[in-house]
């Protein structure tokens, strides 16, 4: 098979209702290294960049699953758009996004997906509608 590890593919195409940050954007732990005491960042294997997770959901209403975590390699803490008035969550457009199907270990193992993100925008004007 020519394709290997994650897929690219636009914001738009996976949350074609749009997507918004409901968490707070949070340091990646990894667990191999870190101590109960030093707790270390985990990195991005390709890039070397930190990594972030940030919890986001899924606007579409007849979606299976609602919200999902992000991990973003970023240098720097990625910071959610500005917050709308009125609105719970912050739209956002998850830039360099790509996902990787894995098996779900469990009593009835199923297909997930891993998201990473390279950083968060703020919709553009032309967005608005569709809150991409």
């Amino acid at each position: 098979m020519a394709i290997q590890g994650p897929f690219k593919i636009e914001c738009s195409e996976l949350f074609p209702c749009g997507v918004g940050v409901v968490g707070a954007v949070t340091a990646l732990a990894d667990f191999d290294v870190s101590t109960k005491e030093n707790r270390v960042q985990a990195r991005d294997k390709e890039s070397g960049l930190p990594l972030w997770s940030v919890e986001v959901m899924d606007f579409d209403p007849e979606a299976r699953e609602r919200t999902f975590k992000v991990k973003v390699a970023a240098a720097v803490q990625p910071v959610p758009p500005e917050a709308i008035a009125g609105a719970p969550v912050r739209p956002v457009v998850l830039e360099g996004l790509t996902v990787t199907p894995y098996i779900k270990e469990g009593t009835r193992p199923r297909i997930a997906y891993s998201l990473r993100a390279t950083g968060l925008a703020a919709p553009r004007r032309s967005e608005a509608g569709k809150a991409a």
